[in-house]
Parts: C-alpha cells; structure tokens; sequence
C-alpha cells in the first residue's frame, strides 16, 4: 500500500505563521516523523509533502533582491527535506529499522492563464500589524489581505498544478523502497520549464502526486482534528466518516472556507475521484488514531 503524507506548517513551525529557531524547527519535525515511521511500521510505503508558507515568506522577506519566488520555493523544499530526511532516519534508526529518506526538489507544471495570476490568494510569511504591512507593500510592491487566523500577510499568485515532472523518478525511488520527501511547499512552479513567481497550494500538489503515482491514500496532517461543518458557529459538528459524494455536497454549499480547509478538503475529493481508496485529514501527532478510527475525518469513495 502506497500512502501520501501532506504536512502542514505546523509540522517546522510550532509559532504559527512565524519560523521558530533552528532548536523549535527540530523538535517540530520529529514529531512528524514518529507519524511517518509509525506508517511504515504498518506496511505503507511513504511519500511525504510539505507546506512552507512561513519559511518561503521569510526567505522572500529577506533576501528577495537575491531570489526569485520560485528560487525561494526550491530553496525551502532543501532545507526543509534535508531536515526531515534526518528526522525520519532518526526516528527509523531509535526503532531499530533499516530506512532510508529521500528529499527531491520538485517542479510543477502551472498554466500561465491560470486566473491566479491576476487575482493572488495564497499567504506566505510572517503576519504583520497593519501599519508594518502598509510599509512594505510601498516599499516592496508586495499585496497583503488580512489572514482570518490574525494579522496581515503577503499574499501571492496560488496556480492550480497541471502535472509533476519528477513523478516518475519519484515512483522509480519509492519501489525500490525509499522514503520520499518530494513537492515540498507544493513544489517549484514552472512554466515551459522556467519558474515563475507564485506557491502552489500544497495540498493540492500532494493530492495530484498521490494520484500521478497511484497511491492508495492520502493523509492531510495539519493543526486540526476533524474536519468541521459550521465551523467555529455553536453548532460546530465534526465529520468522522464521510463518503467523498457527502464531502463535495458540503464542500458546494460552501462549509469549507478558501484559505483554510477549502484546498484540504478539495484535494481529498479530488483524490479519491481520481482513483483512491481512501483519504483521511487529521491533527500532526495522531497518524495511528486516524488510520484506525479513533480521532480525525475519513473519506472513502
């Protein structure tokens, strides 16, 4: 059985929308790898992916006369591979199993009419006070939107992926029995093999690896337990068990919000309509509850 982990930003950083040290950022990371070595204990073979909105946003902060945005996206699916990849063997190695980790830089396909051009969605970066994000968009050029979560946040063109060029390599490394970390931060967009400045949506990107490889399911981690009808109102229900028919019923009333659990819950439909067997979206730490039950939404087609 071949599974796909999504990480949200949680899994690096425990602050939020910000980087935490380098001390915070490897404490963080071993909690998602106890999940992923608990999977392939199970039997699973593993592909993780990753979020980076906080970290890309830091590296475009700081050094964006050096680095393009796609540049910063590749920069981060290293850094943040790199340390998963330590983290995993780690995590293998206390267990006493033979694993070995892999991170690839990965590029993905956009489409240059892709709406998200003209209209920029996705947060990336720190949150800022209004008056700090007024300062930077003279400065900077940059657009900032207020982020439901707290503060102003920059936000940038969020193309949907097209295809993945490295997913055959991806298969090719995963059959012969590596732990893949690949489509970091929703991988690299390209467009006719030159980057352009925009983040894919992670989630999104997860779900068309998972389903470019032919994975059997696909498992959302992020800081969340269930996924929720009537959000955050008193009559807040959580889904436990829901048929992918059900979820897209809800998903078209418009239950799940854009910036949020929108592209989360989008991309598990879209997976399992795509040929999945099963897709689970749940808190970073219970991997072995979701898979059994216990806590956390499971779709099944």
């Amino acid at each position: 059985m071949m599974l796909v982990i999504a990480l949200g930003g949680n899994a690096f950083a425990k602050t939020g929308s910000r980087v935490g040290s380098p001390k915070d950022q490897l404490e963080a990371v071993r909690e998602a790898a106890v999940d992923i070595i608990n999977m392939v204990q199970l039997g699973y073979r593993v592909i993780v992916t990753h979020g980076n909105g906080p970290q890309v946003g830091l590296i475009a902060e700081r050094i964006s006369d050096s680095l393009s945005l796609d540049m910063a996206v590749a920069a981060t699916e290293g850094w943040m591979g790199y340390l998963l990849a330590n983290a995993i063997e780690g995590e293998a190695k206390r267990r006493g199993l033979d694993a070995r980790a892999a991170a690839i830089v990965t590029r993905v396909m956009v489409n240059s009419n892709d709406e998200a051009f003209r209209n920029p969605t996705k947060f990336i970066g720190p949150a800022y006070s209004e008056a700090e994000a007024v300062e930077l968009s003279r400065v900077k050029d940059w657009v900032f939107r207020r982020d439901p979560r707290g503060g102003w946040r920059r936000v940038v063109p969020s193309p949907r992926p097209v295809s993945i060029i490295e997913a055959d390599v991806i298969k090719q490394l995963i059959n012969n029995g590596n732990i893949i970390i690949a489509v970091g931060g929703g991988g690299v967009p390209v467009i006719n093999h030159e980057g352009v400045e925009a983040v894919i949506d992670k989630d999104l990107a997860a779900q068309l690896l998972a389903n470019s490889i032919g994975a059997d399911e696909l498992m959302i981690l992020s800081d969340v337990d269930y996924v929720y009808l009537n959000y955050g109102k008193p009559n807040q229900e959580p889904l436990t068990s829901v048929s992918v028919s059900e979820l897209r019923r809800y998903y078209n009333e418009g239950q799940f919000p854009e910036g949020n659990m929108g592209p989360k819950v989008e991309a598990v439909i879209r997976f399992i309509e795509g040929g999945g067997r099963r897709a689970y979206i749940g808190r970073l730490g219970k991997a072995i509850e979701l898979i059994k039950g216990i806590t956390g939404t499971v779709i099944s087609p």
